[in-house]
């Protein structure tokens, strides 16, 4: 196979990703310790999530084939991609929680839901809880009126009952 050739293939399978993934999150790298990058690779790795460094020229060829045009603004510089496919939350989570420890990675924006969001969109969606969290908060907010209302059924029957012992 020629240059050419896995040129045009890795732009089919980065647009491939870009289709695919719940959040495509771009951040610059420079200034990385290669002991920081290998266990950045290792935290999303282990969370299920991809992260490439690729070329900008490349990376905008497939963003025009996936239909994402508008992630071209984030591509200056080095560039590396991390690509949510299940969950578009957690790349967040990860890259955020990593760029308050090493202070050189640079998340400069991308694309969740299919919606471009900035650098700041990226750090307010890693702050919001999990999934899990938010399913337990709702389901805490369910059970306080069956807990209240268990609360003053047993408390009218204490009344009834001291009443009647009287």
């Amino acid at each position: 196979m020629g240059v050419r050739e896995e040129k045009a293939a890795l732009v089919e399978e980065v647009a491939g990703k870009l289709s695919q993934s719940k959040s495509a999150i771009v951040t610059d790298y420079r200034g990385l310790t290669v002991a920081e990058v290998t266990e950045l690779r290792k935290q999303l790795r282990e969370a299920g999530i991809e992260y490439r460094v690729l070329k900008n020229t490349l990376t905008r060829l497939a963003t025009a084939k996936s239909n994402v045009s508008e992630l071209d603004e984030f591509l200056k510089g080095p560039t590396a991609i991390a690509f949510g496919i299940e969950d578009a939350v957690k790349p967040a989570k990860i890259l955020n929680d990593f760029a308050v420890k090493a202070k050189a990675l640079e998340i400069k924006g991308g694309i969740v839901e299919g919606k471009l969001v900035d650098a700041e969109g990226i750090k307010e969606l890693a702050n919001l809880p999990s999934r899990e969290g938010l399913l337990s908060m709702l389901l805490s907010v369910l059970q306080a009126p069956l807990r209240n209302l268990a609360y003053a059924t047993k408390q009218i029957a204490e009344q009834k009952e001291a009443g009647s012992a009287s």
